[in-house]
């Protein structure tokens, strides 16, 4: 069986192996960029050289490169450590207790005077007491 590959050319100019497949037979048919014949050590992302062999590309450090890798090696430190280790529970009072309270944004009003009690009967008035 013949290997096969799908090239396409890249923003960037350089043709890229985007598929690979064996197939017997005559090649397939391309849909997107050509295909060709290739040997058995060419991988899916490898880049056509000029002599016409193939070869991954160096990568260089660029921005994108550099915050996936920071975010791979935060999300294994968080993964790596127990979610009760992480905090104490003496130390999470603490900060609860250390933060300030906001102070409410409504107007201060005078307090309400209670109202005035009627006055009791007194033990000796009968008529005060009974409601008829």
């Amino acid at each position: 069986m013949t290997r096969y590959a799908t090239i396409i050319t890249g923003d960037d100019g350089l043709e890229v192996v985007s598929a690979i497949g064996q197939f017997e037979g005559a090649a397939p048919r391309a849909r997107l960029g050509r295909v060709e014949a290739v040997a058995p050590g060419v991988l899916i992302g490898m880049v056509r050289e000029a002599a016409g062999g193939f070869y991954f590309p160096q990568a260089g450090i660029d921005s994108r490169a550099v915050g996936l890798v920071m975010a791979r090696l935060k999300a294994r430190a968080n993964a790596a450590k127990p979610a009760s280790a992480a905090k104490p529970a003496s130390s999470a009072r603490q900060k609860g207790a250390k933060r300030a309270r906001k102070k409410s944004a409504r107007s201060k009003k005078p307090a309400r005077r209670a109202k005035q009690a009627l006055p009791e009967p007194a033990a000796g008035d009968a008529k005060a007491q009974t409601h008829d």
